[in-house]
């Protein structure tokens, strides 16, 4: 995992947050831990193309990106093949198959998600992962179907880092961006929630690489626990 500060940045003049009103959450590496399954649809590909498997640490460092974060990381000095479009096809088939066989909720975000509700604090889940990939795999979570927004990679015309899903996002939820945190895991999130005003915290359990600094991204604070990020909001009165 890539480097996190020893400390709390709240403590080291960061200013906490507390006039946030609603959350908006990335999905994979944020509230689900859907690495196994990915993995497995990737090392798949691989075997078609008589290469080794992911190591542990290129899963851990790309599986936030996708298909095409894995796929290249598998491939790795090796010539990706020219259709990448049918490689990637091959790639969402195979994950079909098993989208949710090892797929968990990570610890904490029950809990958290449970405290949001009875605190009337409006959620959603703004994802880059393809819409039909979303539908398949939440319903195996009743948690996250209670999310009040979800939009997807591909609702819109334009995904993350551009910050009009969050935009889009926070508009379904009825709430202002400024009064809303976006929660994500790779420097792409933390870069959209700046650009859409939002306030940007680091899912410190997520998919964070080896050579990730999340302590330089632009973030309000990085969290290390679900837990941690309700101290950073006030339901409205």
């Amino acid at each position: 995992m890539g480097f996190i500060p020893p400390f709390d940045p709240i403590e080291q003049g960061q200013v906490m947050a507390n006039h946030l009103h609603a959350v908006l959450f990335d999905l994979d590496g944020t509230l689900l831990d859907t690495a196994p399954d990915m993995a497995k649809a990737a090392n798949r590909v691989l075997a078609d193309y008589n290469l080794p498997p992911l190591t542990a640490a290129h899963i851990q460092a790309n599986t936030s990106y996708g298909a095409k974060g894995l796929l290249t990381a598998g491939f790795g000095t090796h010539p990706l093949p020219s259709d990448m479009t049918m490689l990637r096809q091959r790639f969402l088939d195979y994950y079909e198959e098993n989208i949710c066989e090892h797929t968990v909720l990570y610890p904490g975000i029950a809990a958290l998600l449970d405290h949001l509700d009875a605190t009337q604090i409006p959620w959603g889940i703004m994802t880059n992962k393809p819409g039909f990939l979303t539908d398949m795999l939440l319903p195996y979570f009743p948690h996250l179907m209670r999310a009040h927004a979800i939009v997807c990679g591909d609702t819109l015309t334009l995904a993350k880092p551009h910050p009009e899903p969050l935009w889009y996002s926070c508009e379904c939820m009825g709430v202002n961006a400024a009064q809303c945190a976006y929660i994500g895991d790779i420097e792409k999130d933390m870069i959209a929630a700046s650009a859409a005003n939002m306030a940007g915290y680091v899912a410190g359990w997520g998919y964070i690489g080896e050579a990730d600094r999340p302590d330089k991204w632009d973030a309000h604070a990085i969290l290390r626990h679900p837990s941690e990020l309700i101290r950073h909001l006030s339901p409205l009165a």
